[in-house]
């Protein structure tokens, strides 16, 4: 787990008592839930990260922190999102909580649940679901409001120590922890600054007037590139002669904000510029991190014309206002959850919270259309990249979407996402919000049944056949009311409904339909290529093996022509099992890894496992034995993620158990468990880069 980006200033004490509660031997009953509460901007959050770094050792399986202040409405993502952290990318029909709760059942480690006070609800419900499945689950959570769970023990963090104090937290040599964070992050704004004699006083005058909130003094060290520290506080004190409702704020109000910290924030905000206090309102609309040309089609208007946004970003950068992440696609900006609060309560006065908020839909509805249109060709990596790296904010744009009764916004930007859920991972997910989408949107029309149509993927995917029945019965219904693309689209449900069935006449009679159109002379779709996937496997499931191969030569031809990877690496798994049956195994591991390399690299958990599956079976076949116990191991650490060995296909299941069969039988049973429990306990990206290598030494 990654730790704080900058310094953590004190707090020794606090993390030493986290882990007395968690870890030490005096209590009669473990304390397995912590809850970090206090007022915002207090820490609680650094607390977290500097705990479970230091406990990070103590459990076999790690510490992890998971994020959830991205989540504004959407409560039952909460498992989602702890399932993406851990990873466990679950693409079975189960609940994400059963399958959450199986997966840390025998694990020991830490969970760190950040921001959980708007939807203390929904978290208790996962926290007491996962305590009570997982003996060895620590969780510590941040929260302005206690979960309320039993067990739970409350700790308060405090400010921290003030120069001065004579209490007990005093710092050595009367150095107090927040005179220390100020001196530091005064050194980072400014070269050359150290505390001197004559600045001392000031300093210490600043800290106490802070009350030793630490945002309070990192907002306050930053204004120390533009004004001498005695200047600052003076101005500072006259802020706090002025303050009532000077901010626009109800102090009264949740976010309980202190008032040194409100006081900090709102000065902070009145030495802004009109561009960069309108900038800071508008950019709290955004749930997550985000980049400048972002901003600019968001944000911009007449009031903030586009070419001011970089140097208004930058500005509120300087300010700390927001924290920077530089990123291999480019610079990002994320925002403080209290700095956002602010923002929010600003954008709110200036009446512009629902025009902001649409716009943010409709970009990311935009950027969702593209990738629709885009998929199918040569930046798929490219594509995915953007969108995890857009995660959060296309859920913020789904719950906006939602609650908009006017137009099909919320079926439209669910189904453009097709591609995201089917083709980055989050099949999970895009069912949730297809299933509220269609819930909220009942009325026929073209976009329904698009989205009725991209259930196809989502649920064949997931296995579930009774729901796909459903979604494909109304998705043939409702297209013979409109015209020949919703007619394709039923008939392609419907083929993954006999897919699912296991019917191969009747896949295979739809699949030379769907070959007999004009699709060569057309934008190549999702469909015909899915049409060859599907029916070269059902070929190669009946031993079929030079039709399915002449039929994947046209698949890949397709592929290649159009810089397609997703659907051409489903091609080369389908090969790699056509080439095992006709004993041609060097090329089935050619293939494999082929497959192997494009599936891991977009997040697809079912594709990466099925492509080591057969990497373990050409192994064998060359008499590899030892690589095929060792490859054998490592898929079965995927699939622990997964939620479904071998995806619960019944001919990958069997092809798996000869393969164990004759490579235990080869090895002998102690040699087999040497190997395979090597590639169980790998990391796993090592592992798979590790499979990858055709010239890598032996891995054990």
């Amino acid at each position: 787990m990654a730790g704080p980006r900058t310094e953590t200033v004190g707090r020794r004490a606090e993390v030493a008592e986290i882990e007395r509660i968690f870890l030490g031997p005096t209590l009669d009953e473990p304390t397995r839930l912590v809850t970090l509460t206090g007022v915002g901007g207090v820490g609680k959050t650094r607390v977290a990260l500097e705990a479970a770094a230091t406990l990070q050792p103590r459990f076999r399986d790690g510490a992890w922190l998971v994020e959830f202040s991205p989540l504004r409405e959407q409560g039952a993502l909460l498992a989602h999102l702890i399932a993406e952290v851990l990873p466990l990318t679950d693409q079975s029909n189960r609940p994400i909580i059963d399958v959450l709760a199986e997966y840390l059942a025998d694990r020991e480690l830490l969970l760190a649940l950040d921001t959980c006070e708007h939807l203390t609800d929904h978290c208790a419900l996962v926290v007491e679901a996962l305590l009570s499945a997982a003996p060895g689950l620590r969780i510590l959570a941040t929260s302005r409001r206690i979960l309320n769970v039993a067990g739970e023990r409350v700790l308060t963090v405090e400010p921290l120590r003030v120069p001065g104090t004579d209490d007990a937290r005093a710092g050595p040599a009367g150095t107090a922890d927040a005179m220390a964070l100020l001196t530091l992050r005064a050194e980072e704004a400014v070269p050359g600054f150290t505390v001197t004699a004559a600045n001392r006083p000031e300093l210490v005058r600043l800290c106490r007037r802070l009350d030793g909130l630490p945002l309070a003094i990192e907002l306050a060290a930053a204004r120390l590139r533009e004004l001498p520290v005695r200047e600052l506080t003076a101005r500072l004190d006259d802020r706090f002669a002025v303050l009532g409702d000077t901010d626009g704020i109800d102090t009264d109000a949740d976010p309980p904000w202190h008032q040194a910290l409100r006081t900090a924030i709102g000065w902070s905000h009145q030495l802004c510029t009109p561009a960069e206090r309108l900038l800071w309102a508008r950019l709290s609309v955004f749930a997550g991190s985000f980049d400048g040309e972002t901003v600019r089609q968001v944000c911009a208007d007449g009031h903030l014309p586009a070419p001011l946004v970089p140097a208004v970003l930058a500005a509120l950068r300087e300010k700390s206002i927001l924290t920077w992440q530089p990123t291999g696609g480019g610079d990002r900006y994320r925002m403080l959850d209290t700095i956002r609060e602010f923002g929010a309560h600003w954008l709110s006065g200036l009446g512009e919270e629902e025009t902001l908020r649409r716009r943010h839909r409709d970009h990311y509805l935009a950027l969702a259309r593209a990738g629709d249109t885009a998929w199918i060709g040569p930046d798929q990596f490219a594509w995915y990249d953007r969108m995890t790296a857009e995660h959060d904010d296309l859920r913020a744009a789904l719950e906006h979407s939602l609650t908009d009764s006017e137009g099909h916004c919320a079926l439209e930007l669910a189904a453009s996402l097709w591609f995201f859920w089917y083709g980055c991972g989050f099949v999970k997910e895009g069912r949730h919000f297809l299933d509220l989408a269609l819930a909220a949107d009942t009325s026929p029309s073209p976009v329904r049944v698009k989205a009725l149509y991209v259930c196809g993927p989502v649920l064949t995917y997931l296995g579930d056949l009774p729901a796909l029945e459903e979604r494909a019965a109304e998705c043939t219904a409702l297209a013979a009311r409109f015209g020949d693309t919703e007619r394709r689209r039923a008939a392609a449900t419907e083929l993954r409904v006999w897919v699912l069935r296991g019917d191969t006449e009747e896949v295979l009679s739809r699949v030379e339909a769907v070959l007999a159109t004009d699709w060569r002379a057309q934008p190549l779709t999702l469909d015909p290529l899915a049409a060859l996937v599907f029916g070269t496997h059902t070929l190669v499931s009946v031993g079929r093996f030079e039709e399915a191969v002449a039929w994947l030569d046209e698949l890949s031809v397709a592929c290649h022509l159009n810089g397609e990877r997703s659907m051409r690496a489903w091609g080369d798994f389908v090969r790699s099992q056509a080439e095992l049956a006709l004993g041609h195994y060097e090329k089935a591991d050619a293939h494999a890894r082929d497959a192997l390399l494009v599936k891991h690299r977009l997040r697809d958990g079912a594709g990466t496992g099925m492509a080591l599956e057969t990497l373990a079976r050409a192994a064998t076949a060359m008499g590899r034995h030892e690589d095929a116990a060792w490859l054998l191991g490592l898929a079965a650490q995927l699939w622990a993620t997964l939620g479904r060995a071998q995806s619960g296909v019944p001919a990958v299941v069997a092809a798996h158990q000869v393969c164990a069969r004759r490579t235990r039988e080869a090895l002998g049973t102690d040699a087999y468990r040497h190997a395979f429990d090597a590639g169980r306990t790998v990391d796993l990206n090592t592992g798979i880069t590790r499979a990858l290598n055709t010239t890598a030494a032996p891995p054990f």
